[in-house]
């Protein structure tokens, strides 16, 4: 029998979608708790911030996630710019459709560390999959926090 010591069964695993938000693309990963890891999943294109709605909800349909992870682009200082108060919006707008729980992670750095992976994988050349990478940087960032 797997409990804990105060008596309680261990929590499941949760399975988390992570979203790096932009005006004209907002990338999507898919990560896990069982082994602290986050794949690159799709690009999905966006107009002035906003999704096809219904292919988000595809994915939460297909992937079930318990968290949903948004990367909030901050300044360098931290400070935060038009683009952090989209990707607050975003976030809100997620958890209003799906009740799902919303949590932001600083995406600083992220892009750069996805320009770094993408030269390592030479089957990933599209300007579309470093959306992708930006987003499993930031669910990997948030998994190793954990």
């Amino acid at each position: 029998m797997n409990e804990t010591a105060d008596n309680k069964a261990p929590a499941k695993p949760r399975v988390v979608l992570g979203f790096d938000f932009g005006l004209s693309y907002i990338g999507v990963a898919v990560g896990q708790e069982i082994t602290y890891t986050a794949n690159p999943l799709i690009t999905l294109k966006a107009h002035d911030g906003k999704p096809n709605w219904d292919q988000v909800t595809q994915l939460i349909e297909q992937w079930h996630p318990d968290l949903l992870i948004v990367g909030l682009p901050l300044n360098m200082d931290q400070s935060e710019q038009p683009l952090t108060h989209a990707a607050r919006r975003f976030g809100n707008r997620l958890h209003g459709r799906y009740g799902l729980p919303v949590e932001w992670v600083d995406e600083r750095l992220s892009t750069v560390e996805a320009w770094e992976q993408l030269m390592l994988k030479p089957n990933f050349l599209s300007r579309r999959d470093i959306d992708q990478l930006a987003a499993q940087c930031i669910l990997q960032t948030w998994l190793r926090e954990q």
